[in-house]
């Protein structure tokens, strides 16, 4: 047939090695004979497999499985502890963050170091960041399997074309840090953060306000990005076509109109801690700021609910924080703006991560791409030998 080629012995061992893992990775504590029924291998192809894993630091042995009856108990095997880490990366405006997870998702370190990044000196200040981060996981005696970067823009193929907020257009952090690197927006690695530890819905958007505004959509548990993988710029919607200008050189955006820094003007407040502080002591400008942005938020939520039907937003980053003063009147402002709430509602769900879903998702997505594709972490550990193939 035309445009198909017989799957050759890297192929394979690719595949099984990824299925392995995967049924390990859903699975912890199974034992081979387990991941045999679990993947329709062989018993042989399942321990060579493993053997590999193994000795890659993928995949750790622990104690005798325990199950009822006869017979002689299989060793169980989980993710290694000691493996490969994912290390994730977010540059905001006014914060770099850090955060270092292990095969299983599960957080080992992090960091946030909070400074103005409109400035040239943003990439050396990155560069430093990443090496203390690296740093840290040496300390920890943990290898780094990859880097993760969340920025606040438009990415395309690793290629910043746009992050307005930063003053950036067509940067490329690669060649400015001098690695390669996962590089993605952050309110698409929220999304997925949320996706992968947060709510476990399997349709909705995760709109986080920082400086700007980003939003990630999930439809189907699977990431919806456009075309050009801009999808969900949510923060770049008209929400006041006469108000005033936006960093992108439109006017009234919602980002503009709601985002972190404008809540603050209205509220008289330097910080989010005083602004809570304020809202805690019922401050009259303080909950008018909020629900003016809450109000602006509705608007620009409402045509991301009609367009794409999505039954539930989730709150992340700032607004995580600003949950109890925001749910109400942004209820009331869908209620009104979206038809299918009549007979639908649609959920205002408060993001268990936090301002710390984007780095997360950052280093989230390195674990992801080993689980994906071990064999490519595999080679460099284990040679390729013939006389030991998967079978």
């Amino acid at each position: 047939m035309i445009g198909t080629r017989p799957a050759g012995q890297h192929t394979v061992r690719q595949h099984n090695a990824a299925l392995v893992l995967r049924a390990i990775a859903d699975g912890p504590g199974t034992s081979r004979a387990g991941l045999a029924a679990a993947t329709g291998l062989t018993k042989a192809t399942v321990s060579i497999v493993v053997d590999r894993l193994i000795a890659a630091d993928l995949v750790a042995e622990g104690e005798p499985e325990r199950r009822a009856g006869p017979g002689r108990r299989g060793t169980v095997v989980s993710l290694s502890p000691t493996g490969p880490h994912g290390l994730g990366i977010e540059i905001g405006v006014d914060y770099l963050a850090s955060c270092l997870v292990d095969l299983t998702g599960t957080v080992r370190a992090e960091e946030v170091r909070y400074a103005d990044n409109r400035t040239p000196r943003v990439f050396q200040r990155v560069s430093a960041f990443l090496r203390k981060a690296r740093k840290q996981a040496d300390t920890l005696g943990v290898p780094v399997g990859g880097v993760g970067i969340a920025v606040p823009g438009l990415v395309e193929s690793g290629l910043v074309r746009l992050a307005p907020n930063l003053g950036w257009r067509d940067v490329d952090l690669a060649e400015r840090l001098g690695e390669t690197f996962t590089v993605a927006n952050e309110a698409n690695f929220a999304a997925l953060a949320e996706l992968w530890h947060g709510s476990a819905l399997a349709d909705f958007v995760h709109v986080s306000g920082e400086i700007g505004i980003g939003a990630g959509i999930v439809l189907d548990r699977a990431l919806f990005e456009g075309v050009r993988g801009a999808g969900g710029e949510i923060g770049h919607l008209p929400v006041a076509p006469d108000g005033p200008r936006c960093s992108c050189g439109a006017n009234g955006c919602l980002e503009r109109m709601a985002g972190q820094e404008e809540i603050l003007r209205l509220a008289g407040a330097d910080t989010v801690d005083d602004l809570i502080s304020a809202l805690e002591s019922k401050n009259g400008a303080a909950l008018s700021a909020v629900t003016t942005a809450a109000g602006h938020l509705g608007v620009g939520l409402s045509t991301v609910v009609n367009l794409m039907d999505v039954p539930a937003v989730v709150l992340g980053g700032t607004y995580a924080r600003l949950e109890p003063w925001l749910r109400e009147p942004l209820l009331a402002e869908l209620e009104r703006r979206v038809p299918s709430t009549a007979w639908s509602p649609v959920r205002v769900i408060r993001s268990a991560l936090g301002t710390g879903a984007a780095v997360r998702g950052a280093a989230g997505s390195v674990i992801r791409g080993i689980l994906a594709d071990p064999e490519h972490h595999l080679t460099t550990h284990w040679p390729s030998d013939p006389d030991a193939r998967d079978r």
